[in-house]
């Protein structure tokens, strides 16, 4: 049995003849904090605005909760079983707190109550405070709230924490967790804020010019992925072919920096061969992973 929440296989896109996205395929099981990552211009905006039906993709499939975004009828269902934070932030403006609650809450057959009133407290939301007289961070706070207390099955987070102070960031983030926990919401979270998706994510996906470069668990990512710092006892003059697994090779003079996906006792082996060399094998960073890769791709 297929348990994937959101299916895309295949998405492309183009604007004005620049591709956005190259053959994208993207599974969310069920139940997973989804890490979805890349730089500025990488194509996860126009990846979720996909996913929202708010883009139509150049070619390639899309299904969410098993149903085919392109079929007509289902978009209404979709929207109701899905919370959408947005990168922009956008509420109405003529609106206070408390009214744009009310206004939402009817659209959502599932809203929660309880979970309304938990992060009216918890964010601490003016209720008669007009969208424009709110900061950025409780701007961001209505649209968690507004999202978080549908009901949803899938969380849909861009950029969530933006304008956010550390101390929300964490409450956030906390909420986030239990919500997958306790109610077995599927979250979908793209950020830039690296620290963060490693804090709460279980799955994730970097991408680079429109299509995937690294995907897996996160446990089994740091666990495979190795930093080799290797030091010569003099400067190398020739380029070493390294074997199979090392991702991203960096020599600077006597030390060699090798990012390893797979088979560091190998690498580890070969770079004790060579006479005069020092070799330290160390963990990495979900930091490290992505730098590695968007910078050598």
């Amino acid at each position: 049995m297929n348990n994937l929440v959101v299916e895309a296989v295949g998405l492309r896109k183009s604007f004005k003849g620049r591709a956005a996205l190259s053959g994208l395929d993207l599974g969310v099981p069920a139940g997973s904090l989804f890490g979805f990552l890349g730089r500025n211009g990488a194509g996860k905006t126009t990846t979720i605005k996909i996913l929202m039906g708010l883009l139509k993709s150049s070619s390639g499939s899309v299904s969410i909760f098993g149903l085919p975004i392109d079929v007509a009828g289902n978009a209404l269902d979709i929207r109701r079983r899905i919370g959408l934070v947005t990168e922009d932030k956008e509420l109405y403006p003529y609106m206070t707190v408390a009214q744009i609650i009310r206004f939402t809450r009817p659209f959502f057959p599932k809203w929660r109550d309880d979970l309304e009133r938990r992060y009216i407290k918890l964010f601490d939301l003016p209720p008669d405070k007009k969208i424009p007289d709110l900061s950025k961070g409780m701007r961001s706070k209505l649209m968690l709230l507004l999202a978080m207390s549908r009901g949803a099955e899938l969380l849909i987070l861009d950029e969530p924490t933006d304008g956010l102070d550390p101390v929300a960031v964490e409450e956030m983030l906390r909420e986030v967790i239990r919500l997958s926990v306790e109610e077995g919401t599927t979250v979908f979270f793209s950020s830039h804020q690296l620290g963060e998706v490693e804090q709460i994510a279980d799955r994730v996906m970097i991408i680079d010019r429109g299509r995937s470069i690294v995907c897996g668990s996160l446990d089994d990512l740091k666990e495979s992925y190795r930093r080799l710092h290797i030091v010569f006892d003099e400067d190398i003059r020739t380029p070493i072919q390294w074997l199979d697994g090392a991702e991203h090779v960096r020599q600077e003079g006597r030390t060699v920096s090798i990012l390893a996906s797979r088979n560091v006792g190998g690498l580890t082996g070969q770079a004790q061969s060579f006479p005069g060399s020092h070799v330290e094998v160390l963990p990495v960073t979900l930091k490290e992973i992505f730098l590695d890769h968007v910078r050598g791709n």
